[in-house]
C-alpha cells in the first residue's frame, strides 16, 4: 500500500507540469517517468528500503513521494534544457 501512496502522490505532481515549460527529457512522458520514479527511490530511502503494508500506511506516507517526485521531475527538465543547449549550440 505504501508503493501505491508513493506512486500515486507522483502521478498527482505530475498533472502540475502543463504549466511548465515543456522542455523535459522525453516530453511529458519524461517528466511522468520522472515523478515516479523519484517519488518511489525517494519513498524507499525514506522508509528504510521497506514497503510499508496496508496497516502501516498513513497520509505522512503520501506526503514523503513529494519531495521526490520534485527531484525527479527536476532532473528530467534539466537534462532536457541541456540537450536543447547542445542541440543549439548555446553556451
Amino acid at each position: 500500500m505504501g508503493m501505491l501512496a508513493w506512486v500515486m502522490m507522483g502521478l498527482a505532481l505530475w498533472h502540475f507540469t502543463i504549466w511548465l515549460p515543456d522542455r523535459y527529457w522525453g516530453g511529458i512522458v519524461g517528466a511522468f517517468v520522472g515523478a515516479l520514479l523519484g517519488a518511489i527511490v525517494f519513498g524507499l530511502i525514506v522508509s528504510g528500503f521497506a514497503i510499508p503494508g496496508r496497516h502501516g500506511t498513513t497520509i505522512a506516507t503520501a506526503l514523503e513521494a513529494i519531495p521526490g517526485a520534485l527531484i525527479g521531475i527536476g532532473l528530467v527538465w534539466m537534462a532536457g534544457v541541456r540537450r536543447e543547449r547542445a542541440a543549439t549550440g548555446a553556451a
